[in-house]
């Protein structure tokens, strides 16, 4: 099943970071602290992954 979301990408992080490094985690637990609802997901595309939040677009 595939979903399609609206979101805004607010960083990238290479997927290959050091063993025990969660760099994107860090960032979206930064963001929430100041009220931001933000998410990370993985872009399989670009290996990479994201902080995003949802948009404010409607469609």
């Amino acid at each position: 099943m595939t979903v399609a979301i609206s979101a805004k990408v607010l960083e990238r992080f290479p997927a290959g970071s050091p063993r025990g490094s969660w760099p994107a985690e860090e960032y979206a637990a930064r963001r929430r602290a100041e009220g931001e609802p933000a998410t990370v997901v993985m872009d399989l595309e670009s290996d990479a992954f994201l902080v995003v939040v949802p948009s404010d677009d409607e469609g």
